[in-house]
């Protein structure tokens, strides 16, 4: 996912998205856990977009509290 396309989101999309995604690295863990992972690069991909999701979240709210 892009950092552009969070940008666009509102916080409520992102926590949904946030939410998401958690579910999809639980499920991913356990699939690779019990070897029926076939993409591991998924893994550190979803990884990745957790914590872009948060930062962006977290700019959003930093900035909505300043103003």
């Amino acid at each position: 996912m892009k950092p552009a396309d969070l940008r666009a989101m509102s916080v409520d999309q992102l926590d949904d998205e946030f939410l998401k995604l958690k579910k999809e690295r639980f499920n991913l863990r356990f699939q690779r856990a019990t070897g029926q992972l076939e993409n591991t690069s998924r893994v550190r991909q979803v990884r990745r977009d957790i914590a872009r999701v948060k930062t962006v979240a977290a700019q959003k709210r930093a900035g909505q509290k300043s103003k």
